[in-house]
């Protein structure tokens, strides 16, 4: 059962704010983000953007963010993209990798130290990429086949646009796993190390902290996982529906952020 909205944000200090489908909608921002995150500034309450979407880098989402009369730099935002590139270096010996990725997010695997290759990998990277051809199917196949390790960005199916959903990493994923029977170790969320990494770079404690969002299957469930608050928003993928189709549901479910923007005091 949700709780009221009030009785939750008041003991809240830290936002991970989730983007597509929370904060905006393609290039139009949803209505009130932009004094949602005003009123958290005003509160001297901390956020970090927090996405599962690589396809673009922290520069390029300040920017688009910007654009949309949202103020943010690079520091405020955390990519699926970013936390796999700093997983593969602290956690992993991979340095060879190849990837199904846009040029962004290869640009930021090799900022971090890694090696973008089209032989002899390491590792086979995949994120959610708007230039997936079947080339690169190809070459991931095989890799896969012999047994190369094997990383993913984030599990979504879709990702929200304003024209609907279209297919994201986790689609991609599952067409993978038809041809090759291998599935991959996602970084991004639900990953509760994604949790981490937002919650370290926020200084912030789980019993402080939200997680706002429009997924079931990541945003809430991450929250879920790391004990941190769990706030739903109606604007992206979730439905009322399916809420109540889930046996654990979020603290609180709220029509879109701009619902927030009252009980932050």
């Amino acid at each position: 059962m949700t709780r009221p909205v009030d009785a939750v944000v008041e003991k809240l200090r830290y936002f991970l704010l989730d983007m597509d489908g929370t904060i905006y909608m393609g290039a139009n921002p949803i209505p009130g983000a932009a004094e949602f995150i005003q009123a958290l500034r005003d509160t001297d309450r901390k956020f970090l953007f927090f996405t599962n979407n690589p396809t673009k880098d922290a520069a390029q989402y300040s920017e688009k963010l910007s654009a949309m009369g949202i103020d943010a730099e690079p520091e405020d935002i955390l990519t699926s993209g970013a936390a796999t590139a700093r997983y593969l270096m602290k956690a992993t010996a991979y340095r060879r990798a190849f990837v199904l990725g846009n040029d962004s997010f290869e640009a930021e695997l090799t900022r971090a130290g890694m090696t973008v290759v089209d032989e002899n990998p390491d590792v086979v990277v995949l994120a959610f990429d708007t230039t997936l051809t079947y080339e690169k199917l190809r070459r991931a196949s095989r890799f896969l086949l012999d047994d190369v390790p094997y990383i993913a960005t984030n599990p979504d199916l879709v990702c929200p646009t304003p024209d609907g959903p279209i297919p994201d990493c986790g689609s991609m994923a599952a067409l993978l796993e038809k041809a090759t029977g291998r599935t991959p170790k996602y970084i991004g969320k639900p990953n509760a190390e994604m949790a981490q990494m937002g919650m370290d770079k926020l200084g912030a404690d789980p019993a402080h902290t939200a997680m706002v969002g429009d997924r079931l299957y990541t945003d809430m469930a991450m929250a879920h996982q790391t004990g941190i608050t769990s706030i739903l928003v109606l604007s992206g993928e979730a439905t009322r529906e399916d809420v109540k189709a889930i046996d654990t549901p979020p603290d609180v479910v709220v029509d879109s952020v701009a619902d927030l923007i009252h009980v932050l005091h």
